[in-house]
C-alpha cells in the first residue's frame, strides 16, 4: 500500500522560506516524484518535480529561482525548499508520485498517487 506523507508546512511571512518533506512508503518503482499546488478556487498546478533515474528536476515557472526540490539517497524522501516566498504561493501543497515516465509530469493525471497536502500561507 502506497503512502505518501507530507510535513513541513506553516505560515510564514513573505520573503521568508519553508521546507517541505514527503515521506514515501510502499513505492517500489517510481518514475518521478512531485509537488503540486492548489488554492483555493484555483487548479491544482505542478511546482516541480524530480526523476528518480536521472535525478533531473524541473520546475514551473513560477517558482525557478526560488524553490528547489531534492531527493534523499533512499529516493523514499522528497524535499522542497521554498525560498523567497510570495503571498501569491499561498496553497495547499501535495507530494505525488508517478510510475510512468516520458508522461508531461505537470499534468495532474499523470501522478498515480498523492499525498493528503500541508498548507502553506505566505503573508505580506
Amino acid at each position: 500500500q502506497v503512502q505518501l506523507v507530507e510535513s513541513g508546512g506553516g505560515s510564514v511571512q513573505a520573503g521568508g522560506s519553508l521546507r517541505l518533506a514527503c515521506a514515501a512508503s510502499g513505492v517500489t518503482r517510481s518514475a518521478f516524484m512531485a509537488w503540486f499546488r492548489q488554492a483555493p478556487g484555483k487548479e491544482r498546478e505542478g511546482v516541480a518535480a524530480i526523476f528518480s533515474r536521472t535525478a533531473n528536476t524541473y520546475y514551473s515557472d513560477s517558482v525557478k529561482g526560488r524553490f528547489a526540490i531534492s531527493q534523499d539517497n533512499t529516493l523514499n524522501t522528497v524535499y522542497l525548499q521554498m525560498n523567497t516566498l510570495k503571498p501569491e504561493d499561498s496553497a495547499m501543497y501535495y507530494c505525488a508520485v508517478g510510475l510512468r515516465s516520458g508522461v508531461p509530469w505537470f499534468r495532474v493525471s499523470n501522478s498515480d498517487y498523492w499525498g493528503q497536502g500541508t498548507q502553506v500561507t505566505v503573508s505580506s
